[in-house]
């Protein structure tokens, strides 16, 4: 198999992931654990928006730089997600794509649409109009390793304004993420997605984070 490389897209990836309040123990293992990678991953910062649906776990739709991305599940094997790209898009968006695609994934009732594009602020205004729709900030200081040859990162996350703590490990193959979960003293500790997350922290579901 060839190596994977941090910030490059491969074939669809399993994934580890957990948010808590504080893994710095397991940060510690995996920080010393880790190969060198490059210095472009050693920080990196972003803000986002995720539009999370009360109707939808299947669906993750973010926003970036005025780009939306949204992945759809795929499958779990040994307890690990794996997702696939669905779409990409860019603002303004036109109706065709929020009707066909957007609004579909989100499985909600369909907006009235009655222009041929839309605007981020538009589209956040329809978001927001939604009762079962909700437009999240989010905020990521991700630190990026590689520890038996998966992606990993921890990383500070502030979900509309509140903070928690994201750890994962990532790669095609699954007994590579194992192994990596075993040496950073993860096993046990809960893998839950972004969208479950965002979910439990604007209380959209009622469950604690890993260590909270």
């Amino acid at each position: 198999m060839a190596d994977l490389k941090i910030g490059e897209e491969s074939k669809p990836r399993f994934e580890f992931r957990s948010f808590g309040q504080c893994f710095c123990a397991a940060h510690k293992r995996m920080a010393r654990l880790s190969v060198p990678v490059p210095e472009k991953v050693w920080e990196r910062t972003s803000d986002e928006i995720y539009i999370i649906s009360a109707k939808n776990d299947i669906n993750n739709t973010k926003i970036r730089n005025g780009k939306m991305d949204i992945k759809t599940y795929v499958q779990t094997v040994d307890g690990f997600e794996q997702w696939n790209p669905l779409m990409k898009g860019e603002f303004p968006i036109s109706r065709e794509v929020l009707e066909k695609e957007v609004f579909p994934a989100f499985m909600v009732e369909m907006p009235k649409l009655d222009k041929d594009t839309y605007t981020y602020d538009e589209f956040i205004a329809m978001v927001k109009a939604c009762p079962d729709l909700a437009a999240v900030r989010v905020h990521k200081q991700r630190f990026g390793y590689m520890v038996n040859n998966t992606i990993c990162e921890v990383g500070n996350v502030l979900i509309n304004g509140a903070k928690v703590v994201t750890i994962n490990s990532e790669s095609t193959e699954i007994e590579d993420i194992k192994k990596t979960v075993a040496d950073c003293g993860l096993e046990g500790v809960e893998n839950i997605n972004y969208l479950q997350a965002i979910k439990r922290v604007i209380g959209m579901i009622d469950k604690p984070l890993a260590n909270e």
